[in-house]
C-alpha cells in the first residue's frame, strides 16, 4: 500500500508539473522561439524582420505590496481610499488578454517591483523574499496567478528577483543567494517554463544596491547558480540588465543567456543605436537576443524613435511608462502605484497602436 501511495504521488507530480508546462520559450542564435516555433512567425515590417522577436512592457508590480503601514496607504485605490495587493494583481490579470492580442508578447515582473513613485522608493517595504531569502506565501500566491495566465496565453514573463531600494531587506550575501535558489528552483518544480530571469534590475547602481554579490564584477555567480539548476534536462535562461544607455560588461555578456539593455536617458535615438552597437562588440561575436525591457521614451508618431531603432536592428523593445510630475490621473503609467493596467492613456495608446502595427497583434487562443 505504502508503495502504491509513493508511485500515485510521483506520477500526480510529474501530471501538475506537465500540465503546467503548455508554453516553452527557447533561445536559438539572436532568436526567441515560444513551443518550438519563433515569435510572430514570418511576420515583416516595413521590411524588418519581426519574427524571433519579444516586444514587451514595464509592468513590474504586478505582485506588489507595502508592508510599511506609515507609506502603504500613499498608494491607496481613489475609489476606496485603500492599498490593495490582490485588486491589483486581479486587475493586471483581466487585462494581459488585452496586451496580448495588441501584439504584446512578453513583460518584465520584478519580486522586489519596481520604484512605486516612477523614479524613487521612498520608505516603500516590497521585500518580496523574508530576510532569510525565504519565499513569501502572498507573493507566490500572486506571482502564480500571474504565470499560470501567461502560460494560457502563450506569453513570456521576464522575471527580476532583485530591485535596488528592496535588496537591504536580505540581511546578508548568503540571504541574497538563498532568494535566487529558493526563486529558481520554485519556478523549475512548479514546472513553469515560458519564465526567463532577469537577476537584477541596473545592477550597475553600486550607490543603490548593499549586497557586493549584485554588482556587476560578482554577479556572474548568481548567473551561474541560474544555469546549474535543472529539472528533466531544463534549466531557467537568464540575464541581468545595467541602467540606461550603459553598456552590460563583456564579463557579464560571456555568461547571459540573452542581453538586456536600459534605454532610460536617450533622448535621442542615435544615442539607442550607440548603445545597441556598443553591446554587439562587447558580445565579441557570440549570436544571442539584444533585449532593450526599459525605454521611457516614446515619439511614436514620428519616423524614428527608440522603439524604431531597436527594430531596425533586431532588438526586442520594452515600453516603461510611469507618472510623469504633475500626473495625477491614476490611468496614467504602467508602473506608478496604483495602476491602472488597461489601455486608457494617450500614451498606452500610441504603444499599443503601433504594436499592433508592427506585429500584427495576436489572437486570443481558446483555453486549453
Amino acid at each position: 500500500m505504502l508503495k502504491f501511495i509513493v508511485v500515485f504521488t510521483t506520477i500526480c507530480s510529474f501530471l501538475e508539473m506537465g500540465m503546467a508546462q503548455k508554453t516553452v520559450v527557447s533561445i536559438k542564435e539572436n532568436q526567441f522561439f515560444i513551443n518550438g516555433k519563433p515569435t510572430y512567425p514570418n511576420r515583416y515590417w516595413n521590411g524588418k524582420k519581426i519574427e524571433g522577436l519579444l516586444i514587451n512592457s514595464r509592468m513590474v508590480q504586478g505582485i506588489f505590496d507595502d508592508l510599511n503601514p506609515e507609506s502603504s496607504n500613499e498608494f491607496a485605490y481613489p475609489d476606496t481610499q485603500k492599498w490593495d495587493p490582490n485588486r491589483n494583481t486581479n486587475e493586471f490579470i483581466q487585462n494581459m488578454p488585452l496586451w496580448y492580442e495588441n501584439g504584446l508578447n512578453a513583460f518584465t515582473l520584478n519580486m522586489q517591483g519596481g520604484s512605486p513613485y516612477g523614479y524613487g522608493n521612498k520608505k516603500c517595504l516590497n521585500p518580496g523574499f523574508n530576510t532569510d531569502g525565504s519565499l513569501m506565501e502572498p507573493y507566490m500566491a500572486r506571482l502564480e496567478r500571474i504565470l499560470k495566465k501567461a502560460d494560457e496565453l502563450q506569453m513570456v514573463v521576464i522575471l527580476g528577483i532583485f530591485y535596488f531600494g528592496q535588496d537591504q531587506n536580505l540581511k546578508d550575501e548568503a540571504s541574497v543567494i538563498a532568494a535566487v535558489d529558493n526563486i529558481t528552483n520554485w519556478i523549475l518544480n512548479k514546472g513553469y517554463r515560458n519564465v526567463l530571469i532577469e537577476i537584477a534590475n541596473e545592477c550597475d547602481l553600486k550607490s543603490a544596491y548593499n549586497h557586493p554579490i549584485i554588482y556587476p564584477e560578482r554577479i556572474v555567480e548568481l548567473i551561474r547558480k541560474v544555469k546549474s539548476k535543472k529539472i528533466n534536462g531544463h534549466r531557467l535562461l537568464v540575464s541581468t540588465s545595467f541602467s540606461g544607455i550603459k553598456v552590460p560588461t563583456s564579463k557579464v555578456l560571456k555568461e547571459v543567456d540573452f542581453a538586456l539593455i536600459h534605454g532610460n536617458g536617450a533622448k535621442k535615438p542615435n544615442q539607442i543605436q550607440l548603445l545597441i552597437d556598443s553591446t554587439k562588440a562587447n558580445l565579441a561575436g557570440r549570436n544571442i537576443p539584444i533585449v532593450n525591457n526599459e525605454d521611457d521614451h516614446y515619439d511614436f508618431e514620428k519616423e524614428t524613435n527608440n522603439f524604431l531603432v531597436s527594430i531596425n536592428n533586431y532588438v526586442s523593445w520594452g515600453y516603461f511608462d510611469f507618472r510623469f510630475s504633475g500626473e495625477t490621473d491614476k490611468k496614467e503609467g504602467f508602473q506608478s502605484v496604483p495602476v491602472d493596467w488597461g489601455i486608457n492613456s494617450e500614451r498606452k495608446k500610441a504603444f499599443f497602436i503601433k504594436t499592433k502595427e508592427i506585429t500584427g497583434g495576436q489572437l486570443i487562443k481558446p483555453k486549453r
